[in-house]
């Protein structure tokens, strides 16, 4: 399910489980492979990919929602609060991170290439879209909170309320992609990104409070919470519509 291997100072996170979709089991997974990255020391960055070429991460995992009974899929109850707080962790994880978009991510897989610190994205295929609105459905505001800090004004509106789908060359014009490449590339270009952060990954304490202090608790940016503690935090912020299923 989560694959983690090492290249010099660079570890690579694999997302081996089909199209990527989000269950508890796949929180948990995810975490855990956090878990070792973290506990290394000295120069560090990670970078995340999928082992489909088609999707990096194609969003939540409805069949297991909507299953009744047991289901691989684990807890969903405890869905909710823990993969906000993996996003959490993400945004402000101690060494650097980028992430390989080498196929579609759509909604939480948007969310979570959002939550590193730079994205490379395959410029020949895939999309990136939160089509939520399309669905009939809010998107929270912790989740808001973290397209806003992650994307230009116009780009974020376009995503949130739009639905747009980005290709990775318009992505990367609008600045939510930091680099493109092609599909043969875009992994090993990740990776001698990373390489090359690497080094600030040394000192995690610095790191990390600096990620805390943009995107944490009174954070710098707006002077009130970032995204990072809106997302453990989602509770605070559940007045909102219910969802309403889009009728075809």
């Amino acid at each position: 399910m989560i694959r983690l291997d090492r290249e010099g100072d660079v570890f690579v996170l694999t997302m081996a489980a089909g199209e990527n979709r989000w269950n508890t089991t796949f929180v948990r997974a995810f975490d855990v492979a956090l878990d070792e990255v973290e506990a290394s020391t000295g120069p560090a960055a990670l970078v995340t990919v999928s082992e489909d070429v088609k999707f990096f991460s194609n969003g939540l995992d409805l069949e297991w929602l909507s299953a009744a009974g047991d289901h691989p899929g684990g807890d969903r109850s405890a869905f909710g609060p823990e993969v906000m707080a993996l996003f959490a962790r993400m945004i402000t994880f101690p060494i650097p991170t980028v992430c390989a978009l080498n196929g579609h991510a759509f909604g939480a897989g948007l969310m979570i290439a959002l939550c590193h610190d730079v994205r490379i994205m395959r410029e020949d295929r895939g999309y990136l879209c939160a089509n939520e609105v399309e669905l009939g459905m809010t998107i929270p505001e912790p989740e808001l909170a973290l397209f806003r800090h992650k994307m230009p004004m116009d780009a974020f509106f376009q995503t949130v309320q739009l639905a747009r789908r980005w290709t990775g060359v318009d992505a990367l014009a609008a600045g939510i992609v930091q680099a493109v490449a092609d599909k043969d590339t875009v992994l090993s270009a990740s990776v001698e990104k990373a390489q090359g952060l690497a080094h600030l990954g040394t000192n995690r304490e610095t790191f990390a409070w600096m990620k805390e202090h943009i995107y944490g608790e009174n954070a710098a940016i707006n002077g009130l919470h970032g995204p990072a503690y809106m997302l453990r935090n989602p509770s605070m912020y559940a007045d909102r519509p219910a969802a309403v299923v889009a009728r075809p």
